[in-house]
């Protein structure tokens, strides 16, 4: 992950603030500072090294420094004057120099000053100040040749790594400089920054690991401070900043960025925790503490994954420490170790596992042995994963040491087939002896756990694995140690025991071996009798179930011979002699049961006699859906019944015989006694002269009694039933049309639809009876249609009885019931008009009416609380409770809940309406009416009784309401309830009653009548 340096920008430093001579602006390299070239590109790195060789063929040769630090510098001036004397001749040369100086002005200045000793002076002093002068000059280049000095020595030298500090030292003494002077620490810096940069790689190339040691190393030997040094990082900073300005290209961006996260991750490990505030990464060029980590991180996972290159499989415990110990030098988190460790581990697995792929893939003569070992490979290794992860030492060895998982990978979907496939190879070889135990499950779980196999993918695999060996260790002990054993189940048992093999599935499978042997046998469409006799080896060596053969053999051989049936059904030349061998062949050769046999040949039929159903019931009309069901009858009679019989090995079916005859006529005699009057069930058994007619008699054991519900079955035999009375009607001329003549055999044939449809003797007599009711219903609701029976009527439904041939009990239930309906319907009408009230519902009642099938659940209801409105409203003042909850709804057929239910709610009502009411007469001075709604009011509060008194907001009218009723002369029941319920005191009412004693009680409407007067 690279970190985005489009953010990083330089802080912009304060006006007038200090200034650093190395610390200038990114955009403003330091005078002094000259670095190398930047290695350039591969293609270009090319081209040099193609160059360099041209020039050395050519005989030119440059040290290895010169291409870090610069070419060899020449002195100038002074310099090489300078270069020539040692510090000791240099100093006595300029001593020597000044005194000459200072003689030769004296004298100069002495003549001059014509012999004036002052003049003398003076010239001495002029040239004595000129010669300290130019000794000062002399002393300035110094420094300057003490810094091309070391700048050529560390330039000449082999190897930049292997200066060391005393060489510097020797230098700056040679010169006699200190190497604090500001010349000679300004070389220092510059060798120190080309060093940095030339040992920083490319953006395009990884860090090798050696950068933090070599520039540590470099640095003390040059004696540079961390300040110092920490400064040149920041100007190797500018200088990368500065270029990826100027670069356009977006690789070449891209580049400087990574080469900037370089610079970071090693500056900070050289300076280590004084990197805080040595290196202002974010003051200098706006870093955030999250892209310092991002470069951290990045570089340090470089550098960790090329040591992890050397942990191979063998995990020597040297290698892991050594592994752990440059992840604390490379600053690598544990948690970002161990992750990086677990994924090497399981490309070191993926590699064994796609070599044993390919190799199971090649299917060479070698390949499973050699895939199983590198499988064993995988399992030795991640065994000694599990082992190191718990060793005593464990914190010493590199992070993430512990079982691989393939589980959970990006492309494991992709490849769970071909694990399995590896898995299943694998552990057909580890239990390829029959044995399976713990020391051979062990290391196929620890497989399942590698691969990333599900637990109960592992168990299906290992399932079809012992399967496998299972069936081969059978076929190898069948004819021999199997075939000689006392006991089949116990060696049978030992096997299982030994492969750890589920029984049942060992069942099933010696079930599908017998099914294949089977299949084989009757290929050719017959069992031998040696076929026969093997497969009762099978049998009895694989102990299976005599009821699974039979399966076995219904299954497979009942296809045969469903196919010989249904060729024998279907063929267009009819049944013929040629297939009625072939079914009598198929019967006996296939070696089935006769239950098997009828149970196939039964499924063949229906099947086909479905197919004349569907068709029928698709049919346009009654005519044509009976000549379907014609077609019907006359296939099982015909192809049907013969088919059976040779299946059976009976003779072919003929005219039922006398016994059989007789045995149908005594069958359901007596059921059918009752009802001989039936015209359409009487025809169904044919007399003799109709027997001679047919020749063949049909089968009854094949039906569809359950492939068909009873009432589809129903509605078929009634229609063919029609078909028998009415007749093939004809389309003359005119768009008339004529009925045939109707044959009795047609009613025979309805009885052989029936026996088809499974149709039992009372069901048939149902249909019959069905039908009958039918017409007879049909012509009596014609003659009833007034509700009137007289004795025309009767007459002549008697007639019509006789014609339908239905029984008189059927016939009068039959005109009960219209008639009911009629008077129902007359009765309801005049309960809604109000015609009809209690009394009259209890005449009818005593007229042994149903009241329950005459008038409706709410008409009666509607009766219920006219009567109790009724009640309510008589002003007696009386409730009956055993006349309204008892009486009543026992006469109307209501449940008692009900019509308590019914008298609450019109009680509740009616207590509040009565006290306005008589409120009302009291005012039109109707006493005899107040007296009444007073007692009606008494007697909704006696279904009822009131929780709590009446409110009115006149007192005074209550009152007159308690007197009036009291002068009624009422039981003093009924007066105190009325007293409760107008919420008249106790002593409010002794004065009442005082004053009616004495005869001086005159009502509220009294005083107003005469104060009016």
């Amino acid at each position: 992950m690279e970190m985005p340096l489009a953010s990083a920008r330089p802080s912009p430093r304060a006006p007038g603030g200090p200034r650093t001579p190395l610390l200038s602006s990114p955009l403003k390299p330091f005078p002094l500072l000259r670095f190398p070239p930047r290695r350039p590109t591969a293609a270009a790195r090319l081209r040099l090294r193609l160059r360099a060789s041209a020039a050395a063929a050519e005989g030119e040769a440059h040290a290895p420094g010169e291409e870090v630090f610069g070419g060899r510098r020449e002195l100038t001036g002074l310099q090489p004057l300078v270069e020539a004397l040692p510090p000791a001749a240099l100093t006595a040369a300029e001593l020597a120099v000044a005194a000459a100086a200072v003689a030769a002005g004296y004298g100069i200045g002495l003549r001059a000053g014509g012999g004036s000793r002052a003049a003398a002076v003076a010239g001495a002093a002029v040239l004595g100040a000129a010669s300290v002068a130019g000794a000062a000059a002399v002393n300035s280049v110094v420094p300057e040749v003490a810094a091309v000095g070391l700048h050529n020595y560390v330039a000449g030298h082999d190897d930049p790594t292997s200066l060391e500090s005393a060489e510097v030292e020797a230098i700056a003494n040679k010169y006699g400089v200190s190497t604090q002077d500001a010349a000679f620490k300004a070389e220092l810096c510059d060798l120190y920054a080309r060093y940095v940069y030339s040992v920083l790689p490319p953006g395009d190339e990884d860090l090798k690991g050696t950068e933090v040691q070599a520039i540590t190393k470099f640095k003390n030997a040059l004696g540079l401070d961390d300040v110092d040094a920490a400064n040149m990082h920041m100007e190797i900073g500018r200088r990368i900043y500065r270029e990826r300005l100027e670069t356009s290209d977006r690789d070449a961006d891209m580049e400087q960025r990574r080469a900037f996260q370089k610079l970071i991750y090693v500056s900070n490990l050289v300076f280590g925790d004084a990197s805080t505030f040595l290196l202002p990464w974010k003051r200098l060029f706006g870093v955030t503490d999250s892209q310092i980590d991002i470069a951290m991180r990045e570089n340090a996972k470089n550098l960790y994954s090329s040591q992890l290159k050397s942990i191979g499989r063998g995990l020597d415990i040297g290698t892991l420490i050594d592994v752990r110990r440059a992840q604390l030098a490379y600053k690598l988190s544990d948690e970002i170790a161990a992750e990086m460790f677990r994924e090497h581990a399981k490309k070191l697995v993926q590699e064994n596992i796609s070599s044993a792929l390919d190799l199971l893939k090649s299917r060479t003569p070698n390949s499973l042995p050699q895939a199983v070992d590198e499988v064993n490979t995988v399992l030795k290794f991640d065994s000694l994963l599990t082992t190191l992860s718990k060793h005593p030492q464990a914190d010493q060895f590199v992070r993430g040491l512990g079982p691989v998982s393939l589980a959970g990978e990006h492309d494991h979907d992709r490849r769970a087939d071909d694990l399995k496939l590896l898995y299943r190879a694998y552990s057909t070889e580890v239990l390829s002896d029959g044995i399976v135990d713990d020391e051979k499950l062990a290391p196929l779980n620890e497989l399942r756990n590698i691969f990333g196999l599900g637990k109960r993918e592992a168990e299906g695999i290992l399932s079809e694995v012992k399967a496998l060996i299972y069936r081969r260790r059978l076929a190898k002990a069948f004819n021999s140690e199997l075939a000689s054993v006392p006991s089949k189940a116990a060696f049978l048992q030992i096997l299982c025991e030994k492969l750890q093999f589920d029984p049942e599935l060992a069942s099933k499978m010696h079930e599908d071996i017998y099914r294949q042997k089977l299949q084989e046998f009757v290929a050719d469409g017959e069992l031998s009798k040696d076929e026969v006799e093997a497969l009762m080896a099978f049998q009895v060596r694989l102990c299976i179930p005599q009821e699974t053969v039979d399966a076995a053999h219904t299954e497979i051989c009942g296809k045969l011979f469903e196919k010989v049936v249904k060729e024998a059904i279907a063929s267009v030349d009819g049944y013929d002699a040629n297939r009625r061998e072939a079914v009598k062949k198929a019967a006996q050769s296939l070696n089935l049961k006769k239950e098997a046999v009828m149970a196939i040949f039964s499924k063949a039929v229906r099947r086909l006699f479905l197919s004349y159903i569907q068709r029928a019931k698709a049919a346009g009309n009654r005519i044509e859906t009976a000549k379907e069901l014609k077609k019907l009858i006359s296939f099982n009679t015909v192809v049907v019944s013969e088919l059976l019989a040779d299946i059976k090995g009976e003779p072919s079916p003929t005219a039922e015989t006398e016994a059989s005859s007789a045995t149908s006529e005594s069958e359901g005699e007596d059921e059918e006694y009752e009802w001989e009057s039936l015209e359409t069930l009487r025809k169904t058994r044919p007399d003799k002269e109709l027997k001679e007619k047919l020749t063949k008699s049909s089968q009854k054991e094949i039906t569809l009694k359950d492939d068909l519900p009873l009432r589809d079955r129903a509605e078929l035999y009634e229609t063919y039933l029609m078909f028998c009375i009415t007749g093939e009607t004809t389309n003359v001329s005119f768009g008339t049309a004529i009925s045939t003549k109707k044959d009795n055999s047609e009613f025979l044939m309805l009885k052989q639809l029936g026996d088809i449809l499974g149709l039992t003797r009372k069901e048939a007599q149902d249909v019959h009876i069905k039908f009958a009711e039918k017409a007879f219903v049909q012509q009596a609701e014609v003659i009833l249609a007034d509700g009137k029976l007289t004795e025309a009527k009767a007459d002549q439904l008697a007639k019509i009885q006789k014609q339908v041939g239905l029984p008189t009990e059927y016939a009068q239930k039959i005109v009960k019931n219209i008639t009911t309906t009629k008077l129902s319907s007359a009765i309801e009408a005049s309960v809604s008009r109000g015609q009809i009230g209690l009394q009259q519902i209890r005449g009818l009642k005593d007229a042994n009416f149903q009241l329950d099938t005459l008038i409706a659940e709410p008409l009666r209801e509607s009766i219920y609380k006219k009567a109790v409105e009724e009640i309510f409203s008589s002003g007696t003042g009386d409730f009956d409770e055993e006349e309204v909850y008892v009486k009543i709804p026992a006469d109307l057929i209501i449940s008692a809940e009900k019509a308590k239910s019914i008298v609450h709610d019109i009680a509740k009502i009616r207590l509040e309406n009565s006290l306005v009411q008589a409120i009302a007469l009291l005012r039109q001075k109707k006493r005899d009416d107040v007296l009444s709604s007073l007692n009606d009011m008494l007697a909704c509060d006696a279904a009822v009784p009131a929780s709590q008194p009446l409110s009115w907001p006149t007192p005074s009218e209550l009152d007159d309401l308690y007197c009036i009723y009291m002068k009624s002369i009422p039981k003093p029941e009924k007066l105190s309830r009325l007293q409760y319920l107008l919420g008249i005191s106790k002593e409010k009412a002794d004065q009442l009653r005082d004053a009616a004693t004495e005869g001086a009680l005159p009502t509220a409407a009294e005083e107003e009548e005469e104060l009016a007067f």
